[in-house]
Order: structure tokens, then C-alpha cells, then sequence
């Protein structure tokens, strides 16, 4: 069973930048699909961004421009860079990792955009 573990999360005033990472415990972390996905106060959790393990990407149209997924294989980490931050990217972002039966969900990290 994989293990997530989110980091990088935190407090940004609005139009700035953070880079959340996501560490992975398994040896087989290239057959990963990589995600992150958000869950703000109240509301469901939404995906957010996407990467295969042939790192092809999506992105929801919310933030698509501003944010970025990224991997490194070696490192088995998963980014997530995000500029031009708005409050209303303001929501605990969860990594995710699906490779058929196998996967799981990190506990989280909390992004607070606010001036």
C-alpha cells in the first residue's frame, strides 16, 4: 500500500506563489497516476490536477495557466507549483495515487490565500 505525505502548504497573500510536494513510500512509484485535488471548508473535494505515469497532465479550467503538475521518478515526489494564488484557491490539498487496485490519499495540507 502507498503512503502520501503532503508538504509546502501554508499562508500566501493573494497573486503569490507555493510549491506543494507530495512524498511517496513504495518501490513501484512510476506506475502511478499522480494527483492533487482540494477540499475548501463546506465544500466537496475537486480535482485539481493530474499526472500518468507516461506524465501526461490535465488540469481543472480553474487553474489551468496558473498551476502546475510536475513528478521526479527518482525522488518518487509528486509537485504541484501554484502561482497567481486567489482566495478562492484557499483549501486543504490532497496528493492522490492510483495505480489500478493499488493507491491511496495523503493526509492534506492546508493553503490559506488571504491578504
Amino acid at each position: 500500500q502507498v503512503q502520501l505525505v503532503e508538504s509546502g502548504g501554508g499562508l500566501v497573500q493573494p497573486g503569490g506563489s507555493l510549491r506543494l510536494s507530495c512524498a511517496a513510500s513504495t518501490n513501484i512509484f512510476s506506475f502511478y497516476d499522480m494527483g492533487w485535488y482540494r477540499q475548501a471548508p463546506g465544500k466537496q473535494r475537486e480535482f485539481v490536477a493530474l499526472i500518468t505515469r507516461g506524465s501526461t497532465t490535465n488540469y481543472a479550467d480553474s487553474v489551468k495557466g496558473r498551476f502546475t503538475i510536475s513528478r521526479d521518478n527518482l525522488k518518487k515526489t509528486v509537485y504541484l507549483q501554484m502561482n497567481s494564488l486567489k482566495p478562492e484557491d484557499t483549501a486543504v490539498y490532497y496528493c492522490n495515487a492510483n495505480f489500478g487496485a493499488d493507491g491511496g490519499w495523503g493526509q492534506g495540507t492546508q493553503v490559506t490565500v488571504s491578504s
